[in-house]
């Protein structure tokens, strides 16, 4: 440890796998709940990233995430698509059924070793536990010749006992042995001999890739993954921005980058990720997650390359290496702030949009387009970047519209009870109601609901700033909840973005119940009554 590997040992063993579960792990965050199409989106983008493996999730928790990983399975081309197993027969047989289409496939089986999981969780004996793992590989062989194993809370584990049963899991077929930090438990140099101790204890280990995933407990899950690569591991298992339970995982983008930036000290390691597009997929899983990425987050965040203070400014003008390790084009982040205002061509717009990695279709471009020149006329001081990011990102992500806005007023004050009158669209038709509520965007939530007949449950509501300024673009995010027959409640985010909070708000729950009549295949329509008629409008 402190001097980097040896040159020679690190040519033998130069390129490190990135194994991403943003789709599992990531997805096991509290209140994110990503549909199949929406993990199908972020799965594509990941490829376009250029990981190696996508875990896709974990089949057989609910028929949802099963077809979730079949429809990844069938449609994401190049990287190894994984599956998440239990040592159980029921849970490999699953993960073999939903990763049948994928030309690469992978099933990723685990089961707890640490005493206090042994006995507490699984309440198993060691021997059982062995038996148990070795049955799990041997039938996951039967589904592919690419089975990893990984001892669940490794970090806590007697050493003997993690040596025993990694070993016979290489004697089974594993041809991975991943060693996670499952609690966020372990410090780098004692990861390091970790798996220094494993590589030269575990029978086969000359036959397997070691791999690592550490969780951000303590703050210190790439700084682990880090040593363990050190050590000798050539898989690390991360997820975008970070996500994941609890205190979350390793950063794909601050691991990767710490070895690009710092190739002097790492002899070289190389992955195969194309870092321009970190940036672009940050986003893309912040948006889709409702988990908005901080604001000094390294790599990624809004303040990663930005500077205010006087010292810091003039270095950076006159050679930004002064204040950036990183080049900002290198992880996909503009150099310079383009400000767009109503004077603006389409030309232009697309031409910005580009450089900020978008492509879009002329029919993308055009709905883009017309809420850019909406959102520019209320802007007095221009359209910045990140309010471009905000209007593709929100036009991209609206649901096959059930409900369309067509308008709404409230009326709110100190001593008047919040009302709220809204005109939705239903398949050409126009149906108005009104409602109270203890305010404007409650009242017209109620009003919302009258009109769609659904039963619907806000479980979360966060409002925050795109953009500086009192004419700032405001984005919502919302999770609403409606029941879907046996399977019980079914919960979906929505997302709006407008300089009006109320009607971004609006936006946003529109976008969850559309989302949700799609999941449920329930179409409500109001009762014929409601009906405003076409002249209305004339």
């Amino acid at each position: 440890m402190g001097k980097g590997l040896d040159p020679m040992q690190a040519e033998e063993r130069n390129r490190i796998i990135i194994f991403d579960t943003t789709l599992r792990d990531g997805e096991q965050s509290p209140g994110v709940a990503l549909s199949a199409e929406e993990k199908v989106e972020i799965a594509e983008q990941l490829a376009r990233l250029g990981v190696d493996v996508i875990e896709a999730g974990f089949p057989i928790s609910s028929p949802g995430d099963f077809e979730a990983v079949r429809a990844i399975a069938h449609r994401v081309k190049g990287p190894i698509i994984a599956g998440l197993s239990r040592a159980n027969p029921r849970d490999v047989e699953r993960a073999g059924e939903a990763l049948e289409p994928a030309a690469r496939r992978r099933i990723h089986t685990f089961i707890a070793t640490s005493e206090i999981h042994m006995k507490y969780k699984l309440r198993m004996e060691p021997d059982a536990v062995v038996a148990a793992a070795v049955e799990a590989v041997r039938r996951a062989r039967r589904y592919t010749d690419d089975v990893e194993f990984s001892a669940e809370d490794a970090t806590r584990s007697n050493l003997d006992f993690l040596a025993r049963i990694l070993s016979a899991a290489v004697e089974a077929g594993a041809t991975t042995i991943n060693v996670p930090d499952t609690v966020g438990y372990t410090t780098p140099q004692e990861f390091h001999r970790l798996i220094t101790f494993l590589r030269q204890r575990v029978v086969g280990a000359d036959r397997v890739k070691f791999s690592v995933h550490c969780h951000n407990d303590l703050g210190l899950a790439v700084a682990n993954s880090l040593a363990a690569i050190e050590a000798g591991a050539v898989q690390v298992e991360t997820t975008i921005n970070g996500i994941g339970e609890r205190a979350g995982n390793t950063s794909m983008e601050e691991v990767v980058m710490a070895m690009r930036t710092r190739r002097d000290y790492y002899h070289g390691w190389e992955t195969g990720i194309a870092t321009e597009h970190f940036y672009r997929t940050s986003r893309l899983v912040s948006s889709l997650t409702g988990m908005a990425v901080q604001a000094n987050k390294a790599v990624v965040g809004a303040n990663a390359f930005a500077h205010q203070a006087g010292i810091h400014q003039d270095g950076v003008l006159k050679e930004p290496l002064t204040y950036e390790i990183m080049r900002p084009q290198d992880v996909g982040v503009p150099k310079s702030l383009l400000v767009m205002g109503k004077l603006s061509g389409r030309h232009a717009f697309r031409e910005r949009l580009k450089e900020l990695g978008y492509e879009m279709t002329d029919e993308e471009l055009q709905k883009a387009f017309a809420r850019f020149k909406e959102l520019a006329d209320r802007k007095k001081d221009g359209v910045t970047d990140r309010d471009l990011e905000a209007i593709v990102e929100a036009e991209r992500q609206l649901p096959a519209e059930i409900f369309g806005l067509d308008s709404f007023h409230v009326t709110s004050g100190t001593s008047t009870p919040p009302t709220a009158t809204i005109c939705l669209q239903v398949q050409g038709q126009r149906y108005q109601e009104a409602a109270w509520g203890t305010g404007p965007v409650d009242a017209l939530y109620r009003a919302i609901d009258r009109i769609t007949s659904l039963q619907c449950r806000l479980e979360d509501y966060s409002l925050k700033a795109v953009t500086s300024g009192q004419d700032a673009l405001g984005e919502v995010t919302v999770r609403v909840a409606a029941r879907r027959g046996e399977e019980g409640e079914v919960a979906m985010l929505g997302r709006g973005v407008s300089t009006d909070i109320i009607e971004a708000s609006v936006k946003a729950y529109l976008a969850a119940v559309n989302k949700l009549c799609l999941t449920t295949g329930s179409h409500p329509m109001p009762p014929e009554a409601l009906r405003v008629k076409e002249a209305v409008s004339q």
